[in-house]
């Protein structure tokens, strides 16, 4: 494959919950789902993706995260799944699907998130990866992201094969997709059909009107358990059943079916034999168990959070805060900063970076290394300090908003929700560390046309030599000499068009 399978379209985060029931409700005869288990995952075009990266597929995800717990959930599992995720900005809240299951069996969905948001303007970046993708998959549920202009207008130029998977509420796919890939339900909804036709009549008039309507190269309506029925241009419709049993819990075939009928035509399969690939993917998946058992389970620790006890600067702390002052500081149009690190051991080299990180924006947000993460790039004798303690030192600065603990080794998931404008790294350039397009986090930055910038840090003063110090002796008397001046951050390499 030449380039990334690039999925775009609307994600929501998906949840089951698993429970028994033994009894009813005594003020009304409903049953009472006792819970015991529940697991967080991605849904919508986020499943899709998650299918594909799956596969052992490079996948990039085009999506709207919102700024809120949602949001937060959705980068963590995502990053964790290998999918590289290119943000839109959301407003409103993160949708979500809440399945109340006992026994296998789904006894009540409940749906939350209100109205869709409107999804932000892509990057250059974003336009850039979709020009350059060996396929690309639209996963639209009916939320706004398909319906975006700059994005129809790239999807509409892109020379790869597209894969269209459309909503009853979503808009008409772009002219000339490869392959879209509808329902029944889908196809009765969006095509007129004549009454009392067959079932096999039925879904092949629809695809043929659909085909015409958004002059599709191929339509294929998936038929559940018996398979798919693909249309071309002028020809018999080709019936591809499904192997075997195809019963069970069918909650994601479609995003599975879409999934491998992308990565097929991505290697340069025939438009049939990347529908007979879908519909063998599609019937091993349900007759597996569906997602509730096709993907593993994501782990238990949540990427960002508060600290575990409350004290001096926990409202400053953790999702909540700073998703309360994304939406304050970008409500008025300004300009968010953030920062990242281990802080263990907070000398005057940190907070120099913070102070000088805090006058290029409207809000300062730092990114703890949690325990965990500290441990595994530190050694097991680190940290010094608790990330609770950390993080309530971080948030007690007057140059700090709020502040996020991290569980992964890099920033990555944290940075694709908060999606700040400014990156900021302290820098040596006496050493030559002082390019920023170096930096891991300048390539996810351009996601969204962020900033990537590094400022001077104090000599002498690392956390790594306190500590030796320390083990050593009576610390050495680091004043003994002026430390050199450190003035407003300088931007060493930009990725956007805002900056300080």
């Amino acid at each position: 494959m030449r380039g990334p399978v690039v999925v775009v379209g609307d994600t929501l985060l998906d949840r089951d919950v698993e429970g028994v029931v033994n009894r009813l409700c005594p003020d009304s005869p409903v049953p009472v789902l006792d819970e015991t288990s529940a697991v967080d995952r991605p849904g919508g075009a986020g499943l899709a993706a998650v299918f594909a990266a799956a596969q052992g597929a490079d996948v990039v995800l085009v999506t709207a995260l919102a700024d809120d717990a949602g949001g937060a959930r959705l980068s963590a599992l995502l990053a964790a799944a290998g999918v590289r995720v290119y943000p839109l900005a959301l407003a409103g809240a993160t949708p979500e699907k809440i399945r109340l299951r006992a026994r296998g069996r789904v006894l009540l969905r409940h749906d939350r998130g209100g109205p869709s948001g409107e999804p932000g303007q892509p990057s250059d970046e974003v336009l850039r990866v979709l020009a350059g993708a060996s396929a690309v998959l639209v996963s639209d549920y009916g939320r706004g992201v398909a319906r975006q202009p700059a994005l129809r207008a790239a999807l509409a130029a892109t020379r790869a094969p597209v894969v269209w998977d459309p909503h009853p509420r979503g808009p008409a796919a772009v002219p000339g997709v490869h392959l879209a890939t509808p329902n029944e339900s889908e196809v009765r909804e969006l095509v007129p059909t004549l009454p009392g036709a067959s079932r096999i009549a039925t879904a092949s008039q629809g695809a043929q009107g659909l085909r015409r309507r958004w002059r599709a190269g191929a339509v294929a309506v998936t038929l559940g358990g018996d398979g798919a029925l693909l249309c071309h241009a002028g020809s018999t419709p080709l019936v591809v059943p499904t192997s075997g049993s195809a019963e069970g819990d069918t909650c994601g075939a479609g995003d599975r079916f879409a999934a491998a009928a992308s990565l097929a035509l991505a290697q340069g399969a025939l438009v049939s034999e990347a529908v007979q690939a879908a519909v063998a993917e599609a019937s091993t998946f349900v007759a597996g168990g569906g997602v509730a058992t096709a993907l593993p389970p994501p782990a238990d620790v949540v990427s960002v959070r508060g600290p575990r006890r409350p004290g001096v600067g926990a409202e400053r702390v953790g999702v909540a805060a700073v998703a309360a002052l994304l939406s304050e500081v970008r409500g008025a149009g300004g300009t968010v900063v953030a920062t990242g690190g281990c802080f263990d051991l907070l000398h005057a080299g940190h907070l120099a970076t913070l102070q000088a990180a805090r006058q290029l924006g409207d809000c300062l947000i730092v990114c703890v290394n949690s325990d965990a993460s500290v441990a595994g790039l530190k050694g097991p004798q680190r940290p010094v300090l608790p990330e609770g303690d950390r993080a309530r030192l971080l948030a007690a600065l007057s140059c700090v908003d709020a502040v996020l603990v991290f569980d992964e080794p890099t920033p990555e998931a944290v940075l694709s929700w908060v999606r700040p404008d400014v990156w900021v790294k302290g820098g040596d350039y006496a050493s030559g560390v002082g390019d920023a397009s170096t930096l891991p986090e300048a390539e996810v930055l351009r996601r969204w046309g962020g900033n990537t910038v590094v400022v001077p840090y104090l000599d002498g003063r690392s956390t790594s030599d306190l500590i030796a110090r320390a083990a050593a002796g009576p610390a050495l008397d680091t004043d003994s000499k002026p430390p050199p001046p450190v003035g407003i951050a300088v931007p060493v390499t930009t990725t956007g068009e805002r900056t300080r």
